[in-house]
């Protein structure tokens, strides 16, 4: 693999959906069952790209981006469905309350329900001793991030077996899924966040990569400067990198933390890349980020790491927020592409406006952090509403579409959209409101919504705007 994202995969279309927010009968979404139907409309659709969330470790809230582990996988992905074929569980198990099948995620109730036909399962493959051989292979080769991961998981030899036993099951459902997608055309794309949380296994078992006091404190805080839709900024509290530390070892952490994503993806998207140029560093003990200062980072250095570990860069750079030429110029300079949205576009003299994106772009409607393009048109200001309706023809009742269509009809080399607009949904499908610390991460999407004529109607959109790639 050589060579950049827009070298690598042509011109194409994708849909943002967290794995979570797959349907099924058990709360969340998995690997399971329908995962590979979710592939399949994708296949029909004409789609190339699957993009998720980060798909490690839950944290606070329910957060992808506050994980207790950068390399570990989320064990509640994983599907029960698989493990009754596999003879680890009975098809009893997998009867779940009524609630579980429809509605939102529903962390509560998924977990336990989960984690006690885990538990079950790994019990079984003790007993059968089965695939054996394949897990002692997989433990060997992950062992550099698996075996702390384990031990900060496990209070006993049996729960660090069980933490191990999890980890190489979702590998096996990964490695399922992903090659099924690719035979049909269809790639997934991951999405890593730059920060690592304080009570993350990446901190405790390497704090000499972080900026801690003697008592395993962080110095600074991360987080971002104040700006027009937070006065305060936004205060996000992960430990900030030593990075002269990082670069005597010659980035090796980063090195191995980029190659177990590509490990699972085709592609990432860098979240925050701003953060690659200088990062905005809060007091310790703040109440805000009011008070920070950005302080420079060695992107540069750790780019050309990514890039001798990898062979190439299919990386996404989410350049959004406080953007300098600066960070273009090291964006442009490892040749990323850049992200554009849609609903940022309409105001004067915006380059996220539909006409000024450029090939070496990414373009999207709205991102998970934004609100569903039919809520953001609730809000929306008359002078934003005019501009759009001249820009794109279109109004308030077919704005996720007019905004899809307008996507899909620049310039940019990839047009990404959340599922909830595909299916032209309203505010109460939002996946995430920056700042809030509950409530998000829970809307799943129905079987019933991914219809055939949906699938066809985006073919013939994505066939129309050249961006229907080669199956």
């Amino acid at each position: 693999m050589t060579g950049s994202f827009t070298d690598l995969f042509p011109r194409a279309a994708g849909v943002l959906m967290p794995l979570a927010s797959l349907p099924g009968r058990h709360g969340i979404g998995d690997l399971g069952p329908e995962a590979y139907r979710f592939v399949d409309w994708l296949a029909r659709a004409g789609v190339t790209w699957w993009q998720m969330l980060p798909v490690v470790p839950l944290g606070p809230g329910h957060s992808p981006y506050a994980s207790s582990s950068a390399f570990a996988s989320e064990p509640i992905y994983l599907s029960l469905e698989i493990l009754a074929e596999q003879g680890l569980l009975d098809r009893s198990d997998l009867s779940g309350p009524s609630e579980l099948r429809e509605g939102k995620v529903r962390y509560a109730k998924a977990r336990p329900f989960k984690q006690a036909r885990l538990a079950k399962a790994f019990g079984a493959w003790q007993r059968r001793r089965r695939q054996r051989a394949t897990f002692d292979r997989y433990c060997a080769r992950e062992a550099g991030w698996l075996d702390a991961f384990c031990a900060a998981n496990g209070a006993s030899p049996k729960d660090a077996e069980l933490a191990r036993f999890l980890q190489f099951q979702l590998d096996r459902q990964w490695t399922a899924l992903r090659d099924y997608a690719r035979e049909r055309g269809v790639l997934l794309m991951g999405d890593a966040p730059i920060f690592v949380a304080l009570d993350s296994v990446d901190v405790s078992s390497r704090p000499e990569l972080f900026r801690l006091d003697a008592e395993g404190q962080p110095l600074v805080l991360t987080g971002c400067p104040p700006d027009s839709m937070n006065e305060d900024g936004q205060l996000w509290g992960h430990p900030h990198y030593d990075w002269d530390a990082h670069r005597a070892e010659g980035f090796a952490w980063w090195r191995a933390r980029m190659r177990r994503q590509m490990d699972l993806f085709e592609a990432i998207r860098i979240d925050h890349f701003i953060g690659f140029r200088n990062a905005w560093e809060v007091p310790a003990g703040a109440a805000n980020a009011r008070d920070g200062v950005w302080m420079e980072t060695p992107g540069e250095e750790l780019l050309e790491a990514i890039r001798g570990e990898l062979g190439g860069l299919p990386l996404i750079a989410e350049d959004l927020g406080s953007v300098t030429p600066e960070v273009h110029e090291l964006r442009d300079r490892f040749e990323l592409p850049g992200m554009r949205v849609l609903q940022w576009g309409f105001g004067p003299g915006s380059f996220h406006a539909p006409h000024a994106i450029g090939a070496d772009a990414v373009v999207y409607p709205a991102t998970h952090d934004n609100d569903t393009c039919a809520g953001w048109w609730r809000s929306a200001d008359p002078v934003t509403r005019r501009r759009f309706r001249a820009a794109t023809g279109g109004d308030g009742p077919t704005v996720a579409t007019d905004m899809i269509r307008s996507a899909c009809a620049t310039s940019a080399h990839t047009a990404l959209f959340q599922l909830q607009d595909v299916l032209g949904l309203g505010r109460a499908a939002r996946m995430n409101t920056p700042g809030t610390p509950s409530g998000n991460w829970a809307w799943r999407v129905s079987r019933r919504d991914l219809t055939a004529a949906r699938a066809r109607r985006l073919h013939e959109l994505l066939d129309a705007t050249d961006r229907l790639a080669d199956r």
